[in-house]
């Protein structure tokens, strides 16, 4: 298969949809209202299941796809309704701040990934954003590498995947609460448009938690997750 291969979008006449070009050159539609994804949760640091997250796609407009996400599990954020661009940008999303999930509104697209996706790509950029919910401002850089593809295995099978690390500082700065650094690893799935396999943990650095000496001061550590693919529909 040829894992180096560009996603070509080709928009439908009076209808908002394009089509991704997969790995092996087959050609899969945008999701599409109803469509949905559910992912096991698994805690990293002891391999206990902790819960489920799923996600549904309520709405698909020329610029945007409207997706509700829920879960069983309260460290990872009320229900709500995410943003995203045609291509996977994130437009309204949770970003992890002091090991609390906060949603953010970017004012443009977060970019969790720069299309065309191939092996040894690199990308930093910086976005503002704002919580919706208390006005607050942040900052927020983002850190981009292609590693390299691989096939994985989850629940939901096995697929062909670019690997992606994320390195993201978040803007958060409280007090003597230092920005929060969050380290994701995507296995991204160009058949699905999404990725099937993905960790998180994040940390920060709290002086009030610190001693005197700053070689004592250690970095308050937060939840570390995997999410893996389960179940998709259609």
């Amino acid at each position: 298969m040829n894992l180096e291969t560009p996603f070509a979008f080709a928009r439908c006449a009076a209808v908002a949809c394009f089509l991704l070009t997969a790995m092996d050159g087959a050609a899969v539609a945008a999701p599409v209202a109803g469509d949905s994804w559910a992912y096991r949760v698994v805690n990293r640091y002891n391999g206990e299941v902790r819960g489920n997250i799923q996600y549904r796609v309520d709405k698909v407009d020329a610029d945007r796809v409207a997706m509700a996400v829920s879960s069983d599990l309260a460290s990872l954020g009320m229900p709500r309704t995410e943003l995203y661009t045609a291509d996977g940008l994130w437009l309204r999303h949770v970003l992890i701040n002091h090991d609390q999930p906060v949603e953010y509104e970017f004012s443009q697209p977060y970019p969790a990934y720069e299309f065309p996706l191939a092996a040894g790509k690199s990308w930093s950029t910086r976005v503002n954003a704002v919580n919706p919910a208390n006005g607050r401002r942040a900052s927020v850089r983002v850190d981009g590498d292609v590693v390299g593809t691989e096939q994985v295995t989850v629940p939901a099978g096995s697929f062909d995947t670019f690997k992606i690390r994320r390195r993201t500082y978040a803007g958060d700065f409280d007090g003597s609460r230092s920005e929060t650094h969050i380290i994701e690893t995507e296995w991204y799935a160009p058949a699905l448009g999404r990725a099937v396999r993905l960790e998180r943990e994040s940390s920060f650095m709290d002086q009030a938690r610190c001693s005197d000496e700053m070689s004592a001061c250690t970095a308050v550590r937060g939840d570390w997750f995997v999410f893996e693919l389960v179940g998709a529909k259609p």
